[in-house]
């Protein structure tokens, strides 16, 4: 049986495809009528589909205006305005302002709606989440994505030549490590892991073995140290220890540190670290991880 979620679902599957098209032709696509459409779409995301269509082409001109330079009238025109002053009427409803004072200041996109469904750029709709991402699921999706484009890195240098690994990477401003090579950054990004799982054991931690590692040994210790890291974390925070102390006697004299304040250590220096790396790989022509933004990988639903 065909409950009333459901057929709101495949209203929103038929919306994302059909946004430029009338009501019937929507209705006709769900093997519905309109008036049925309108009752179940009304009662279940809090406005009749038609106004929620409205408010979704807004939504998307106000988009376009702020990331173009077309036409006020253009963009009137493709969200179904007859006329520039209707455009204007209910953009200013809408925003606050008129569409062409708007776009040299704009703010948010989305108008708020009982159904929590928005246009999403370039072409899409947003969905209300079924979850919602706390703090310490940010922090642990941080550390999996570090994993991961570290794993990335090594894959990419394990198609370089000992030369490119070992040349020297200069950089004009100041950083964190002295004589950078490819093999050694990405050797002090393993190492960082494998030190802060021995601080956190009470173990004593070998510096001088991070340096000169083939590639392959790089991968191997990533395998083992980076779950075994986040781990370590993703127990702490289900015990909500952030905040608990522990002596970290890797260092010479040993010093206190909180979980958490280790854990933005290790986000916040790797970083500068991945970045040095891709700037090299940037200079030998090898493009494809971009600047390692971990924003689309914190936006991906869990698998």
């Amino acid at each position: 049986m065909t409950t009333a979620s459901d057929t709101f679902a495949d209203f929103l599957d038929t919306l994302a495809e059909t946004l430029d098209l009338g009501g019937e032709e929507r209705a006709r696509r769900l093997h519905l009528s309109r008036h049925h459409l309108d009752r179940v779409v009304s009662a279940t995301g809090g406005e009749p589909p038609e106004r929620m269509r409205r408010r979704l082409l807004l939504e998307r001109a106000a988009y376009v205006l702020a990331t173009s330079d077309r036409q006020v009238l253009d963009v009137a025109v493709e969200a179904g305005f007859g006329s520039h002053e209707a455009f204007t009427r209910a953009f200013r409803r809408a925003y606050g302002e008129a569409p062409s004072r708007w776009r040299h200041h704009p703010t948010r996109t989305q108008i708020a709606a009982a159904s929590e469904v928005h246009f999403h750029p370039p072409g899409s709709l947003r969905l209300p989440t079924t979850t919602k991402v706390t703090p310490m699921d940010l922090m642990t999706r941080m550390i999996e994505h570090h994993l991961w484009l570290t794993g990335e890195m090594l894959e990419r240098a394990a198609r370089l030549t000992d030369v490119e690994l070992d040349a020297a990477i200069e950089l004009p401003i100041g950083t964190i490590d002295d004589d950078m090579t490819i093999r050694s950054v990405l050797g002090r990004i393993v190492g960082q892991l494998a030190q802060w799982n021995a601080a956190a054991d009470q173990r004593r931690y070998d510096w001088g073995q991070e340096r000169g590692k083939s590639v392959s040994t790089l991968r191997r210790e990533l395998a083992e140290e980076g779950p075994a890291f986040l781990a370590q974390v993703r127990t702490t925070i289900a015990e909500g220890r952030l905040d608990d102390t522990f002596l970290d006697v890797t260092c010479e004299p040993p010093r206190a540190f909180s979980y958490g304040g280790m854990v933005a250590h290790v986000l916040t220096f790797a970083a500068v670290r991945r970045l040095v790396v891709l700037g090299a790989y940037e200079n030998l022509g090898i493009t494809d991880l971009d600047a390692g933004d971990p924003a689309e990988w914190v936006a991906r639903p869990v698998s």
